[in-house]
């Protein structure tokens, strides 16, 4: 294990090595062995690790569609942390409802929800995607682009 002076004239030699000649020798005596800088011991990483599987009947989707029971604005029941979102170029943030028509450059496939389970959302209908629209998810017609359903606040 390198000690704590060699780590330092690695980076002395390092540094003199691409030209910034500031490296100063460490001075004074080599610390004792009980007082080096603590390290954990390696981590070999995941073992077994297998990816969120998709629960049961995940993909049987509802062929007829019951408007009156998709026809709402939730607020999620929990939020999740993903990433960054990125609007579509030259379009503005805006808070869509039921009823309404999303533009087509919304619901391309960088932004629809393939794995929609892992967000607590429900079973898309035949012709309908879960899409993310900024901090939202709304279900989606892919023939029309009608949402028929938003969920307010899945994303954080």
């Amino acid at each position: 294990m390198p000690s704590k002076l060699q780590n330092t004239l690695c980076l002395a030699a390092a540094l003199a090595f691409v030209g910034a000649g500031l490296a100063e020798e460490p001075r004074g005596p080599a610390p004792a062995p009980h007082m080096a800088a603590p390290r954990g011991e390696a981590h070999p990483g995941p073992s077994g690790y297998q990816r969120v599987a998709e629960p049961s009947g995940w993909n049987t989707r509802p062929a007829a569609v019951d408007r009156a029971a998709y026809n709402h604005n939730y607020r999620a029941a929990r939020s999740f942390h993903v990433g960054p979102y990125h609007r579509p170029p030259g379009w503005h943030a805006h808070v869509w409802g039921y009823g309404q028509i999303l533009p087509r450059a919304y619901w391309t496939s960088q932004y629809i929800l393939a794995d929609y389970w892992l967000f607590a959302l429900e079973v898309p209908p035949v012709g309908y995607e879960w899409v993310r629209v900024g901090d939202d998810a709304l279900l989606v017609s892919v023939d029309s682009g009608e949402v028929l359903q938003a969920e307010y606040g899945v994303f954080a």
